[in-house]
């Protein structure tokens, strides 16, 4: 009984709230504040805007893994299209037992900065053991598992594929990857109205600065933060150059 209520306490608003500031405090999380004030949801770790998006909205969810609750939530509140994609078993299998909506279109594809294809590596649980869901850009120490090997698009080129005119949200949570997805995108015209990132700057070889500079560089491309999660991590960003 010890355990499962060790494991609710973890969860609580609380908790995470203190651990939060004092991964802060000690530097080992960014302080990061909205820039700009927005009326938003929350679904999951996720804010978005949700009365900027209608049934004629375009949405592109990169990483599905064994969950797809922020998704189906945006569906019902919005009515707008979501383009998911995950090349990972897991999704797989979420997908192959969910009752999905007609708005709901999935493709086996992972995103990243350039075409061709990935190579992603099982996550290592604080137990020792290996995810059977969560695969990472960057073998972790003591993974030496051969990796999953995906098919990998660019944002260009999906949008190319799938022959859409805009993004209206996209939002990310790729494991590291989101780096050089953001890169790539930056050097396009492609610019979401909306962009969800969960920053992975907590794996040791990609580290703060990543995430710092991607925010600058973010911020000079014209997108403001407009919410950041409890524990800092998925930040929501609002372009402005309209």
């Amino acid at each position: 009984m010890a355990i499962p209520a060790w494991k609710r306490f973890e969860k609580s608003e609380w908790f995470q709230h203190t651990k939060a500031k004092l991964k802060r405090l000690v530097g080992k999380e960014l302080r990061l504040r909205p820039e700009i004030e927005l009326e938003t949801v929350v679904d999951g770790d996720w804010h978005y805007a949700a009365g900027q998006l209608d049934e004629f909205s375009i949405v592109y969810s990169l990483g599905v893994g064994d969950t797809i609750d922020f998704d189906l939530a945006l569906i019902e509140r919005s009515g707008a299209t979501v383009h998911a994609f995950d090349p990972t078993p897991s999704s797989f299998g979420t997908l192959e037992s969910a009752d999905l909506p007609r708005q709901f279109l999935f493709h086996p594809w992972a995103v990243a900065g350039e075409d061709g294809e990935l190579r992603l590596y099982p996550r290592q649980k604080a137990s020792g053991g290996k995810s059977q869901t969560m695969y990472t850009l960057v073998a972790e120490d003591g993974v030496t598992d051969e990796p999953l090997v995906a098919p990998a698009y660019t944002l260009a080129s999906i949008v190319d594929k799938l022959g859409h005119a805009r993004i209206d949200l996209l939002k990310m949570d790729i494991e590291g990857a989101e780096y050089d997805v953001l890169d790539s995108m930056l050097a396009t015209d492609i610019r979401p109205k909306q962009l969800l990132v969960e920053f992975h700057h907590r794996f040791s070889s990609i580290g703060l600065d990543a995430t710092r500079g991607m925010i600058e560089r973010l911020g000079a491309a014209g997108y403001l933060i407009f919410a950041v999660s409890e524990i800092g991590r998925e930040v929501s960003f609002l372009y402005t150059n309209q």
